[in-house]
């Protein structure tokens, strides 16, 4: 005998919906399947049109059982009660009498037909035909049917994709019941199995419906679903992407044979061929990758990517290790262990040739996770960038102005990246940190070296250096006069933002920062034959707040408070500009009260046509407090109101000074190192009495002491009062520079006699790794003392110094890109169509405006293809002298010009900050064969 089918409760209920509306009074049921509950009754409730009927179920198989049940049925059933009674089982319809099939619905057993049955579920009026033939999905449909609502309706047909993907959103929670389309990836697939229940459900199904999901799954996502399933099936869900990223290390490492066998003793059953080991490979980390690029995004959303990405790949090389696997797949370009391998790689690199240590940084950086490592990669960069400079030459130190200048320009930014170094790295890898040891051990010998040439020469200029004999120096008490005054002409309205304490490593972090597109950075136009470069200022001696700033604001040599500054800078703008009004804000006058971001009185004064100043302590108390002991790095919000000070200028159309009084050292010394014994101690890095190791003796009209005279340390481990963060008063370069930093919101208030400074000319070659900027001979890493430096070596510097130029030399700036040998530039003005061209666009009409357009060009494609706008305007500039001095209106010029038919020759790019050329297209577009 054929054996009938199964049917469960679900699908009792269903029939008799559909069949008691047209059978009126009748009571017995004669169902042709066996019953999923046979052995015992089962009595529930179905509602029919609308009202409840009692249903009773029962499984008989012979025919006296059925006339039996049905005898029992009517004479227990209470009267005008039409309780149903649903007979299933396994008597064949021609054995059954006409006496009992009378009272039988049709007169006969109902077949029961699942598809059918699913339809009616699902609302459609058909239903897709390879339905019928799978007999796992029509029972998993019946059986998981949700009791809330039931199956979402499915319109007029329902497809064989539309029910998998409504049973695997039922049965796993994966997928989407409400949608259209087909929703599942390997996102998703691989997302699921990290849940907690998902594979555990998917586990516990039947293996029919087991395999009939995989291979529908493995049909609409690829066939690394087929590893998947099997792997949540064998109950390891949770290791199914880190595995995945293990087989793509395995496959991609020199002993691919000898890992697959690690391998496959990690997958188990679960892999039934090596052949699908590469399509789950390839899977799983495509995967990740696009978690990866997602956690290089911004707030929460990266962070959640970022917790993802390493919890599955700390996992990958958890399962390596307990496999033996790791030794055989090493600096794999996905696993953590392998960008540890790398980082450490380079580290052992630190003490060499920076080309060998530059090789290793591209290889930590074309690894996956250097970007979730952020904070490790931008380290490592950084030590690659101080080992540049170590492997630099020596910069002779010839007079003040070039040290002070030298300083701000390029061993300011040394200090930045000791700075840096100096927090750590994240791995707590012993090897990566010894190395950086050494190397800011070699940077602070270095410096120390720096430091000493440049007292000696401070000792001399000291003497005499005056505002009448300034040496080629920038005063501080000059300031005002020559940074500030030029941007209050016709009209202008400087803010003048003292920030007590920043050294040049602190201004060029906080300069970083600034938004582009808001801010241009400007300097006085250069001499020929010189590049524009910041500046900077010499302190008063010894580099004091209550000497230096009051000197600064009162634009003369003066010492005092806040009521000195305040009548001095309202005296300097009085006298300088013909009665013009000034204020300046001290602490607890700029801070605004509950509500208020800045004071009302500050806001008032921006609005004036009054030059307005204010004096920010964060970075000078931070010294004492030890913030930074934490962290040397600084950003423009760790600056209390800076942020809302620049924007206030930016809406009020003011420039902005963003200037110090002195710099600072920080203290780094080992814990318990005392305070040098020392007579006369007036300070932290001052005193009076004879000079001993590692200290001058300075005397002068900028020594503000009592008796003009001063022993000051330029060995920055010299101090003579209790321990702080940081220490300022000293000679050394990173104390007695003062950063000065202009900036204007707008190119039409550019200064007459000033040009914007290109954000390629701020930072040193060496820096960015520009070729030339390091030297191929290796300089040992001593990392001897800073105390070291003297005797032999000290007359060592002085003579190098003997050959050095008094005046100050951009000798860290990087160099001007040369015109393109082949006259690119020159050769795409002389076309026909780049002549008729310049007929419709205003400013280029002439010899000069050609000759701006051909130097663009040749510094464009001399850059290979990207330039900021400042850039590219100075490169115009310089080949003119005509000022370029709205530079994103130049590039807007060049875009007009060149961009024929729409075609994107030159574009500006990355909101407005960079212009990019596409040197092929312009060929192709001006020179056609002839490029």
């Amino acid at each position: 005998m054929t054996p009938r089918p199964v049917v469960g409760r679900r699908a009792i209920e269903v029939l008799l919906q559909a069949e008691l509306p047209q059978a009126e009074g009748k009571r017995l049921v004669l169902v042709d399947a066996a019953y999923e509950d046979r052995g015992r009754d089962t009595e529930f409730t179905v509602r029919v049109d609308g009202e409840h009927r009692r249903v009773r179920v029962t499984d008989q198989e012979s025919l006296l059982g059925i006339a039996d049940a049905w005898q029992r049925h009517r004479t227990e059933a209470a009267a005008g009660q039409d309780d149903v009674l649903v007979v299933t089982g396994q008597v064949p319809a021609d054995q059954l009498g006409w006496d009992l099939r009378a009272h039988a619905v049709r007169h006969r057993p109902l077949s029961v037909d699942r598809a059918e049955i699913v339809k009616q579920l699902f609302g459609a009026t058909d239903v897709d035909a390879r339905m019928s033939g799978e007999r796992w999905l029509l029972d998993a449909l019946l059986e998981a049917e949700p009791v809330d609502g039931g199956w979402p309706r499915a319109g007029a047909v329902l497809t064989r994709d539309r029910a998998v993907r409504a049973l695997l959103e039922q049965r796993l929670r994966l997928g989407d019941t409400t949608s259209d389309t087909l929703d599942l990836d390997a996102d998703t697939l691989f997302a699921w199995s990290r849940t907690p229940a998902g594979p555990a459900s998917y586990a516990a199904l039947a293996t029919a419906e087991r395999d009939g999901l995989a291979a529908w799954l493995t049909q609409a996502v690829g066939p690394a679903a087929a590893t998947l399933m099997a792997l949540a099936a064998d109950g390891r869900g949770q290791d199914a992407l880190p595995l995945g990223a293990l087989a793509s290390a395995a496959l991609s490492s020199p002993s691919a044979e000898a890992s697959g066998f690690a391998l496959g003793t990690l997958f188990g059953q679960a892999l039934s061929s090596f052949d699908e080991l590469r399509p789950f490979a390839d899977a799983a980390t495509g995967v990740l990758t696009r978690w990866i690029a997602q956690a290089e995004g911004s707030g929460a959303q990266r962070e959640d990517a970022r917790g993802r990405v390493l919890d599955v790949l700390d996992h990958a090389d958890r399962l390596a290790a307990d496999a033996r696997l790791s030794p055989l797949i090493g600096t794999d370009r996905l696993l953590p262990s392998g960008y540890r391998a790398r980082l450490r790689d380079l580290a052992t690199l630190l003490d060499g040739p920076a080309g060998h240590a530059e090789a290793a940084l591209r290889e930590l950086s074309e690894h996956q996770l250097s970007t979730v490592y952020a904070d490790s990669t931008e380290t490592a960069c950084t030590a690659v960038r101080l080992l540049r400079w170590l492997r630099s030459p020596m910069p002779a130190v010839g007079s003040v102005a070039q040290g002070v200048h030298t300083h701000m320009t390029s061993s300011g930014w040394a200090d930045l990246a000791v700075g840096v170094l100096a927090e750590g790295d994240g791995s707590r890898d012993g090897v990566v940190s010894g190395a950086y040891e050494r190397l800011i051990a070699a940077a602070r010998e270095r410096r120390a070296r720096l430091d000493e040439a440049f007292a000696h020469r401070l000792t001399v200029w000291a003497e005499g250096a005056s505002a009448q004999a300034p040496g080629g120096s920038l005063l501080i008490e000059n300031v005002l006069a020559e940074a500030a005054a030029p941007l209050a002409r016709s009209g202008g309205r400087p803010l003048l933002l003292v920030l007590d304490g920043m050294s040049a490593d602190v201004a060029v972090q906080l300069a970083g920062e600034l938004d582009r597109r808001v801010w241009t950075e400007v300097v006085p136009r250069p001499r020929d034959g010189e590049q524009a470069t910041r500046r900077a200022a010499v302190s008063m001696l010894p580099s004091l707040t209550k000497i230096s700033r009051t000197s600064l604001l009162c634009g003369q040599p003066e010492q005092g408070g806040q009521d000195k500054e305040r009548a001095g800078f309202t005296a300097f703008w009085k006298r300088r500009h013909r009665g013009r009004g000034a204020q300046l804000f001290h602490k607890g006058g700029y801070e605004g009260p509950p509500g208020h971001r800045l004071a009302p009185e500050l806001l008032q004064a921006l609005a004036s046509d009054d030059i307005v100043g204010v004096v920010l302590n964060t970075i000078d108390d931070a010294l004492a407090d030890g913030r930074e002991g934490a962290r040397g790095r600084w950003r423009l919000g760790d600056i209390t109101k800076l942020p809302d000070l620049l924007n206030a200028a930016r809406d009020y159309g003011r420039p902005v000074v963003l200037v110090s009084d002195h710099g600072h050292v920080l203290d780094r010394t080992p814990r318990g190192h005392q305070p040098a014994p020392a007579e006369g101690v007036g300070g932290a890095r001052w005193r009076t009495g004879t000079p001993g190791d590692g200290e001058i003796a300075v005397a002068g009209p900028r020594v503000r002491t009592p008796g003009g005279r001063a022993v000051l340390p330029w060995r920055e481990d010299l101090r003579y009062t209790a321990r702080q963060a940081g220490y300022h008063g000293g000679a050394s370069l990173a104390e007695v520079t003062v950063p000065v930093i202009t900036l204007v919101p707008s190119a039409a208030l550019i200064p007459e006699g000033w040009t914007l400074l290109p954000s390629e000319r701020i930072a040193p070659g060496w820096w960015h790794g520009e070729e030339g900027s390091a030297a191929s001979a290796p300089e040992p890493l001593t990392g001897a003392p800073a105390a070291a430096t003297t005797g032999a070596g000290a007359a060592a510097i002085d003579a190098a110094e003997e050959t050095a130029v008094t005046r100050p030399e951009p000798a860290a700036e990087a160099a001007p890109h040369p015109a393109d040998p082949a006259g690119l530039g020159e050769r795409i003005v002389g076309t026909e169509l780049y002549r008729a061209q310049r007929q419709f666009v205003r400013g280029v009409q002439d010899a000069k405006g050609d000759r701006a357009v051909a130097a663009a060009l040749d510094a464009l494609a001399a850059a290979g293809g990207k330039l900021s706008p400042g850039a590219v305007a100075a490169a115009a500039q310089a080949a003119t002298g005509r000022s370029q001095r709205n530079a994103e209106r130049f590039a807007t010029v060049l875009e007009r010009l060149l961009n024929i038919d729409g075609y994107p020759v030159l574009q500006l790019v990355e909101s407005g900050r960079t212009v990019q050329l596409n040197k092929a297209l312009l060929e192709e577009q001006f020179l056609g064969d002839a490029g």
